[in-house]
């Protein structure tokens, strides 16, 4: 079976990349996808995706664990920020989790009425890989960006995944978004830390104290877990 991959730069041009039944990919590579698998591989039993702050400043007040981010920086009601290191197992094991962020959550709620919605890192490319196989015809990308603005790393990541399709089936590629983003991974994956150095949001990590998580959010296959969207209820759960 061919399987045809675009990639959406921007949730900004979502619109124009949507069709009935797509399989979407969400990523937001500094942090809030590669969070919330980690937040799901050490056990949380399932994350409230918001946009709206104030939303989730409500959720706090009726006792819920909240992760909240703006600017790259924790809000000041939340219980976490947007650090993978924030969500350990003693603290979100069979928990659940609202989690709202500056880029990442929006995006999700762009594409929340698709035919399937999974949640994609570097640290679970392999599995995710293997679901999208699984699960679809058509899958698209969908990047998260920074402010309806293109990065290099969600980019980067595009440029990887479509890199693994490619090894295990026979690909489309729907647009030159794709064509850019295989150049740019063929560019940068000797060394993508030292290649996504100069980038804007690794600048905004460095001036936030997060450096590590940088380091972190770029390496491949480090937990087993694909999250998904549960229309039915409003939540993220997850496919192990």
């Amino acid at each position: 079976m061919k399987i045809a991959v675009d990639i959406c730069l921007s949730p900004a041009l979502y619109p124009f990349y949507q069709k009935e039944n797509d399989v979407v990919v969400v990523v937001d590579i500094f942090r809030a996808t590669t969070t919330m698998c980690a937040a799901f591989n050490n056990g949380a039993a399932a994350i409230i995706p918001i946009a709206d702050i104030e939303l989730a400043r409500k959720y706090k007040s009726e006792g819920f664990l909240v992760g909240a981010e703006r600017k790259t920086r924790r809000v000041e009601f939340a219980d976490f920020g947007n650090s993978p290191f924030e969500y350990s197992q003693e603290k979100v094991s069979e928990r659940e989790i609202v989690f709202t962020t500056t880029n990442g959550t929006r995006a999700i709620d762009a594409a929340k009425d698709c035919g399937q919605l999974l949640i994609g890192a570097f640290s679970n490319i392999d599995m995710l890989t293997d679901k999208c196989l699984q699960w679809g015809e058509r899958i698209i990308i969908l990047c998260a960006g920074w402010n309806n603005k293109v990065n290099i790393e969600d980019t980067l990541f595009g440029g990887a995944f479509v890199e693994k399709l490619s090894e295990k089936a026979e690909v489309a590629l729907e647009s030159d978004a794709v064509r850019i983003a295989l150049g740019l991974w063929e560019s940068a994956k000797d060394s993508p830390l030292d290649y996504i150095k100069n980038s804007d949001h690794y600048r905004r990590l460095i001036a936030n104290g997060v450096e590590r998580d940088a380091a972190y959010c770029l390496r491949q296959n480090t937990v087993s877990v694909v999250p998904y969207y549960d229309r039915d209820i409003k939540k993220l759960r997850v496919s192990r």
